[in-house]
């Protein structure tokens, strides 16, 4: 077994989950971590025993003695802190959004293929069973050519406090801000149910048209140093390659969802249903004769290995680096679409 020396960059909530599921997989060794922080930085080696930190990425590439990353730092940091790891030939995995723009998303993914190492992007939602058993039935024929669907990612968390109280924790309220590096809902959780619905599809999107929505939250739509402009919801119309339409929605006032992400796929000669609900997916089909009467059945999806288990297969050559960040600089490309058409009034452009 090869051994793999990781050091995660960024010590906030997310990299505590990273530690642990790395930790966690036989001859993987969390070696060092990097935060401009000392005192958080010394609070999570502790809690981690890993033995190293470094307070910036270019006194952690002079030491070298690590052979992949995981990139864990916010939206807005991913491009300027990765490129360095990769022109110094180290594997990364990256948090979702790859970068906030389509051109340095693109130059991320160019500067990978030319590293030749193992780049990979964190869509969570591809470590859902219920989301790999749909893109494999697709792919199968199992529904024959798509021409319709559905797709949301409901949120509520403006409307309670299940997560914590979005107006007076920073954690919420920097993705309420365009100037704290938010693109708001269409970027934090939009490229995810834009991924989930064509990735299942196996197409790409060739056009998309989008509204967005900002919602008075506070006085004077502020709160101390956060001014909350950033998008509330999203709609979009998109276009398939084969010409098939669907509409694709993400919000944070889905009262009464938590965090659910919804699919409903139809064909020529069958259709499918994907929910993830309370962290459980689910997957219904109706096909064959069924679709006479319109009877619908469970369909059984078997586990699938996490991204952190798949990102280390990767290193060591024993499975595909999916999905990498050519797919994550396709996913900014749309987003970035989807947001110049809502400066048009939902004008529908071309991808």
């Amino acid at each position: 077994m090869q051994p793999v020396r990781l050091l995660i960059l960024g010590t906030g909530g997310m990299a505590k989950n990273h530690a642990e599921n790395f930790a966690a997989i036989p001859g993987v060794t969390v070696v060092a971590g990097i935060d401009t922080r000392a005192e958080q930085l010394a609070a999570f080696k502790a809690a981690h025993s890993i033995p190293h930190g470094f307070p910036s990425v270019q006194e952690a590439v002079a030491w070298g003695e690590f052979d992949a990353v995981t990139n864990v730092t916010p939206d807005a940091a991913h491009y300027a802190t990765t490129l360095p790891f990769l022109a110094a030939g180290k594997h990364v995995l990256c948090e979702k959004p790859l970068a906030t723009n389509a051109a340095h998303a693109e130059e991320m993914a160019a500067a990978a293929a030319k590293a030749g190492v193992v780049n990979m992007v964190n869509l969570t939602y591809r470590n859902v069973p219920a989301l790999q058993k749909a893109a494999q039935m697709v792919r199968e024929g199992a529904i024959g050519q798509i021409r319709h669907f559905e797709a949301s990612y409901l949120q509520s968390w403006l409307t309670q406090p299940a997560w914590g109280h979005w107006d007076k924790e920073s954690q919420w309220l920097w993705r309420l801000s365009t100037k704290h590096g938010s693109k708001g809902v269409l970027g934090d959780v939009g490229i995810h149910i834009l991924d989930f619905a064509t990735f299942i599809a196996g197409m790409d999107a060739t056009q998309i048209s989008c509204l967005l929505q900002t919602f008075d939250k506070a006085p004077g739509g502020q709160i101390g140093e956060y001014v909350l402009d950033a998008n509330d919801s999203a709609t979009m119309q998109v276009r398939l390659s084969n010409g098939a339409l669907g509409t694709v929605a993400a919000t944070r006032f889905a009262t009464g969802h938590l965090n659910d992400l919804r699919l409903r796929l139809y064909g020529l000669t069958g259709g499918l249903e994907v929910r993830y609900e309370k962290g459980i997916s689910a997957l219904r089909a109706c096909l064959g004769e069924d679709i006479k009467d319109g009877t619908w059945h469970d369909v059984d999806c078997p586990d699938v290995p996490t991204v952190y288990q798949r990102f280390i297969a990767a290193i060591r050559k024993e499975g595909p680096a999916e999905p990498d960040f050519a797919r994550g600089a396709a996913l900014q490309v749309l987003l970035d679409k989807a947001e110049a058409s809502a400066g048009e009034g939902g004008k529908l452009l071309t991808v």
